[in-house]
């Protein structure tokens, strides 16, 4: 047969499984399957759940499928029944269920049927096998005896009841990534025990679009995304979804995975929340082959909170070949027992299920949430006097829009304001008026040259007084970097002293003529860590990341 006629064949079976749905759906009872094509989209169906009938021999046909577990509406019904193993070359039943729309669609092999990758589409759909009622069963079989209509009644209401699906824990939004161990030590089946456990978890969390949201990376040689965030919205779609995984074997390279899993996992376009608590849970089984050390550091960072759950630890024979014994406290968030779990092995695992659920969910001990990128209010306080000079004073705005671009800068994040001073002040904007990371920085640039004498001192008390205003600021640390060129007519140090002591560190940045006294004078302690000083405008560039470093560690470090 040619391809040409295939095709041919292929639409007209399509119009004809149109056409047969739009005459069933009417007047039939829902418990019969209705006939479609092979071809039949889930988005020509004309019901949100519907029990369908596909043909024979639809695994002869190339059938579009796109995705894995759940499908874009797109795709063919049958093809994603072959793809799941609901249905082989005779066909059969399937339960359709439509759900909406969502982002990255995961391609995968199964059962003969290579599903496709979608960046996005309009409508999703599950299907499932077809379960009989038992009263259906019951009445099809003979028997000498004929119950009454009141029994009857009352098996049929009993029957029909359906357990109420649990409610998405909305006390409980989270973004987790699930980090699977897919290692050679773990083998197949306990691997396969991982994944049972991942989907009981997930049912005790109560995954739902406005509660937790859960995805999958296996670690192994290297780390592969399964399924993101936005991919699904259900518990049983996450245990679909989870049957769907294949086990791996190699290295147990968690540190890699969870340096992926940093750079490529937490992004808005793949379900990621913005304000959200982000979370990786690292399981080993064993001990990990690489470093956990550096991918912990940029995960703490980035504002993510890693747990680690380790399983079967390595008996005293096994520790020689351990790399690192201390690699669960070097891993996680913080090294104070909350961030790790220990489980003896995978076959006993169930009374485990509800504490790490609990521990997912105690928002207020997400320690690693909040970072010096997202929870600072950094104020810039910029010498506008005559001997700066206009082309000196965009050098100034350079360096200074530099160091907030290094910021989460937005509503829920970290917040920026600035003054401009001579003798006297100008607020240029508060903390809450540039609550959008390019806006700000534009508003830094645009600020204009003011020019006059230089009062540094009555500037300092301008900020605590005007820009560092609890009602404009957000939640995290005060940060104070004062730029100046040169000698202040009046005191400096009794205002710095008076902003430290309201909790503003001040950074102090000289440049040419400003006295090195003065500079200290101003600056928080450590005085070398918080003092900087150049003799060219055009060296101030260098001190960008010495301040942005210097802001992370005061905000890790008690003050």
């Amino acid at each position: 047969m040619s391809s040409l006629t295939m095709s041919v064949r292929l639409a007209v079976l399509h119009v004809l499984g149109i056409l047969s749905l739009t005459c069933s759906s009417s007047g039939s009872e829902l418990n019969v399957p209705a006939p479609i094509s092979c071809g039949t989209r889930a988005a020509d169906l004309p019901d949100s759940t519907q029990l369908v009938l596909c043909p024979a021999n639809c695994t002869l046909w190339k059938l579009s499928v796109f995705g894995s577990g759940v499908y874009a509406s797109i795709s063919s019904v049958c093809g994603a029944g072959v793809h799941r193993g609901i249905i082989g070359v005779s066909g059969g039943p399937l339960e359709i269920q439509k759900l909406p729309g969502r982002t990255n669609y995961l391609s995968s092999y199964a059962h003969g049927v290579q599903s496709q990758t979608l960046s996005r589409w309009s409508g999703s759909f599950t299907v499932a096998r077809t379960i009989s009622s038992p009263m259906e069963v019951s009445s099809q079989t003979t028997s000498s005896t004929i119950p009454a209509s009141g029994a009857v009644k009352k098996t049929v209401k009993k029957n029909l009841k359906k357990p109420a699906a649990a409610a998405e824990n909305r006390d409980c939004q989270v973004d987790i990534a699930l980090l699977l161990d897919s290692s050679y030590h773990i083998g197949q089946r306990r691997f396969n025990l991982q994944k049972n456990f991942i989907g009981r978890l997930a049912a005790m969390l109560k995954v739902g679009p406005d509660g937790p949201r859960v995805g999958v990376v296996q670690a192994s040689e290297s780390p592969r995304t399964e399924f993101y965030l936005g991919n699904y919205s259900m518990p049983k779609d996450v245990i679909f979804g989870l049957k769907e995984i294949a086990y791996i074997g190699g290295n147990t390279n968690t540190g890699k995975a969870i340096l992926y899993t940093v750079r490529n996992f937490f992004n808005p376009e793949y379900g990621v929340r913005r304000g959200h608590p982000r979370i990786i849970v690292a399981f080993v089984d064993g001990w990990p082959s690489d470093n956990l050390e550096d991918a912990a550091v940029m995960a703490r960072e980035s504002g993510i909170n890693v747990f680690v759950v380790s399983v079967a630890k390595p008996i005293p024979e096994e520790m020689g070949m351990v790399r690192d014994q201390d690699y669960m406290k070097k891993a996680v968030c913080k090294d104070n027992g909350f961030f790790t779990m220990s489980m003896p092995s995978w076959f006993s695992t169930n009374k485990f299920v509800k504490p790490l659920a609990q521990k997912l969910c105690s928002i207020d001990q997400l320690l690693c949430s909040k970072t010096c990128y997202n929870s600072v209010n950094l104020g810039f306080l910029i010498d506008g006097s005559s001997s700066v000079g206009d082309a000196n004073f965009r050098l100034v705005l350079s360096l200074l829009s530099s160091i907030a671009r290094n910021f989460d800068i937005s509503d829920i994040g970290s917040r920026v304001g600035a003054i401009q001073f001579t003798y006297d002040q100008r607020l240029e904007f508060g903390f809450n008026e540039h609550t959008r990371k390019d806006d700000a920085l534009r508003a830094i640039q645009n600020i204009p040259y003011m020019s006059g004498g230089t009062a540094t001192g009555d500037a300092i008390t301008y900020a605590v007084e005007n820009l560092f205003q609890p009602r404009s600021m957000g939640m995290g640390k005060k940060f104070l970097i004062i730029l100046t060129d040169g000698q202040s007519y009046d005191d400096v140090r009794g205002p710095a002293i008076a902003a430290q002591r309201a909790g503003i560190t001040v950074f102090s940045v000289g440049v040419a003529w400003a006295p090195m006294e003065d500079l200290r004078a101003m600056a928080s302690e450590p005085k070398d860590t918080h003092t900087f000083f150049t003799r060219e405008f055009t060296g101030l560039e260098q001190f960008e990341q010495p301040i942005v470093r210097g802001i992370c560690r005061d905000f890790t470090e008690p003050n």
